[in-house]
């Protein structure tokens, strides 16, 4: 009779204190916006929410599994292990090792909610007391407000995508059968349990011979698409290089095109023309002679004017010199398409313009080269074409326009490239807020003209 009272007891008091913490929950969850409060009440829900409402949702959906399998564990082990001692060792030790991984989970969660409410650090001692009690004081308390909560449109950016008048009608346009062709219907990405759009609607055709930046606000997708082209992440999308489909024949075209990263992949103890040499071992066609391999590492060298101090080691020289050389590893393999992510990044504007100004030569030997740069207006006089992405009202990537610089100035009424992008940003970052408009007028103008496309 008595081990019966004090299992009551001891149940009584767990029902207790989960009540508690689920009204304290319950009242929280109206100043952290969730959208189903009622989760508040229910096992492994309540910690998904509140990780999906802290910008934790990794934590979150593992912080809500394993409460769920700590009270089947215990329920198996109340209910169908008492003639197996074996089996109850195994799950006591099972539901030991989940607790302690709830336990740092939940501090973590209430570090988190010390942080948005702008709270002092000493709180965590009452986490650790009881975390009932903290609970309820926030979710109670009419003086505790969030103060730096995430923005509830983040939590659902991309999983929505913006309704633009006339945009799906771009994927109708006719690629070409020579240069680059990109038809990107949509690039997407598994976020746990939501889907979320990164980019959409992405349709335009870039000629041989061009040089084409490529702008966007932060977020819009720049190296998104550029990744999305070269078939690094490939999208729901039909890219062909010269009639060749990039995807379908991806083993073959990965050699026709040439990437530069952001930063710089170089050994520096090797020479400038060793390194570009072993580059070119990896790169050019299995079979290529050694006589045509180290003319063509010549022809770069010269090219990008690094033939002078060839035989210098690369961690001896300077930024723009080690830019040029990232660039020659690349254009070794004298690819067709040749993408660069802001290759003037740390340079000041002399030597930017120089990179600027062999990426135009290159340009102007039937190469296209797609350049993502930060600082365009320097050298956007080198250019032939603009591309502009613009995150739309779902926060999704969209194409805003595409065309030369000067077609440019007069679609957005700007006299700067850095104006462009200013009028598709966001107004809480400065801009003036017009993405979805920008992108469908320019969907309407690439349909009513049959893509821009020269």
């Amino acid at each position: 009779m008595a081990v019966f009272q004090t299992y009551l007891s001891s149940q009584l008091r767990s029902i207790f204190l989960w009540a508690l913490f689920s009204i304290g929950l319950w009242k929280l969850s109206e100043k952290l916006n969730w959208k189903h409060r009622w989760m508040a009440w229910v096992p492994g829900l309540r910690y998904m929410a509140l990780g999906n409402s802290l910008d934790m949702a990794r934590e979150g959906i593992v912080c809500g599994v394993v409460e769920i399998l700590i009270d089947i564990f215990y329920f198996v082990d109340s209910n169908y292990t008492i003639q197996n001692e074996n089996l109850s060792i195994a799950l006591s030790l099972a539901v030991l090792i989940l607790i302690v991984m709830l336990y740092v989970y939940r501090i973590r969660f209430f570090i988190r909610l010390i942080h948005v409410f702008g709270l002092k650090t000493r709180w965590i001692l009452l986490w650790l007391i009881a975390e009932w009690i903290p609970v309820l004081i926030l979710g109670f308390g009419k003086q505790y407000q969030p103060k730096d909560l995430p923005m509830q449109e983040e939590w659902v950016a991309g999983t929505s995508p913006a309704e633009i008048a006339g945009a799906e009608g771009v994927h109708s346009l006719t690629a070409s059968e020579t240069g680059l062709s990109v038809d990107l219907y949509e690039r997407t990405a598994k976020d746990f349990l939501k889907k979320r759009y990164l980019l959409k609607d992405i349709s335009l055709d870039i000629p041989n011979g061009s040089l084409v930046m490529l702008l966007g606000g932060s977020g819009s997708g720049k190296t998104t698409l550029v990744n999305a082209i070269i078939g690094y992440e490939k999208a729901k999308a039909r890219m062909t290089l010269n009639g060749a489909d990039i995807y379908r024949d991806y083993k073959r075209m990965k050699y026709r095109i040439g990437f530069v990263p952001q930063k710089n992949l170089i050994r520096g103890n090797d020479t400038v023309i060793r390194t570009v040499d072993d580059a070119a071992l990896l790169r050019l066609p299995r079979g290529t002679k050694i006589r045509a391999r180290r003319n063509r590492v010549h022809e770069v060298l010269d090219l990008l004017g690094l033939s002078a101090g060839a035989e210098g080691l690369v961690t001896k020289k300077s930024g723009g010199q080690l830019r040029r050389i990232s660039i020659a590893m690349e254009l070794v393999s004298d690819p067709e398409l040749f993408v660069l992510d802001e290759p003037d990044s740390g340079l000041d504007g002399v030597i930017a313009r120089e990179i600027f100004t062999k990426l135009r030569e290159i340009a102007d030997e039937g190469k296209i080269v797609i350049v993502i740069t930060h600082t365009p207006d320097r050298v956007i006089d080198l250019f032939d074409k603009v591309i502009v992405l613009a995150r739309d009202s779902g926060r999704v990537g969209r194409l805003a326009f595409y065309g030369s610089p000067q077609e440019a100035r007069e679609f957005f009424g700007k006299d700067s490239m850095e104006g462009i992008v200013m009028s598709v940003n966001r107004k809480e970052e400065g801009g003036d807020g017009l993405a979805d408009h920008f992108i469908a007028s320019y969907a309407a103008l690439a349909v009513s003209e049959g893509g821009v496309t020269a």
